[in-house]
């Protein structure tokens, strides 16, 4: 069994001992721990400090100089160097049209994996729920973009 099934086990053992349906994974750990489900070994320092580094690049945004809109500022990108793969970041307003059209494809695809989940995650609570009305979000997210994208910025409302 692998160490995600047993997990899975876990969590489903939890919920039966406890009756908690709604569940906070950290009370989980915690109950686990308790049971002897060994405890991970640190990361290295390195991993960690580089982690906090790319959540912070991720969070910097600017504002546009013509639009006034804000933007990521800092995009990541994976690529192979000498047979090995690399995480990499790029600064927008520096960023050569390669690496940043593969961070945009990536993240491109990350919503569509998000939208297909999603999409067989309400089919299956639709199939089990045939007495309830159904859920039914629609994936082309189109015109909530473009609500988006016309609605006034934060900053905007504060004025």
């Amino acid at each position: 069994m692998s160490k995600k099934s047993e997990m899975q086990r876990v969590i489903r053992a939890y919920k039966d001992e406890t009756e908690n349906r709604e569940i906070e994974m950290k009370e989980v750990a915690r109950w686990a721990a308790e049971k002897g489900w060994p405890l991970p070994i640190p990361k290295d320092p390195l991993e960690v400090l580089a982690q906090q580094f790319a959540d912070a690049a991720r969070e910097e945004t600017r504002r546009d100089r013509k639009t006034g809109r804000h933007y990521r500022a800092n995009h990541h990108y994976k690529d192979w160097r000498g047979g090995k793969q690399y995480d990499f970041w790029i600064d927008i307003d520096e960023a050569e049209r390669g690496p940043f059209l593969k961070s945009a494809v990536t993240r491109r695809e990350q919503m569509v994996g998000d939208g297909l989940q999603l999409t067989l995650d309400i089919m299956h609570w639709n199939s089990i729920n045939p007495e309830k009305e159904p859920i039914d979000l629609p994936m082309d997210l189109t015109f909530d973009i473009e609500l988006r994208l016309n609605a006034p910025d934060d900053d905007d409302e504060a004025a």
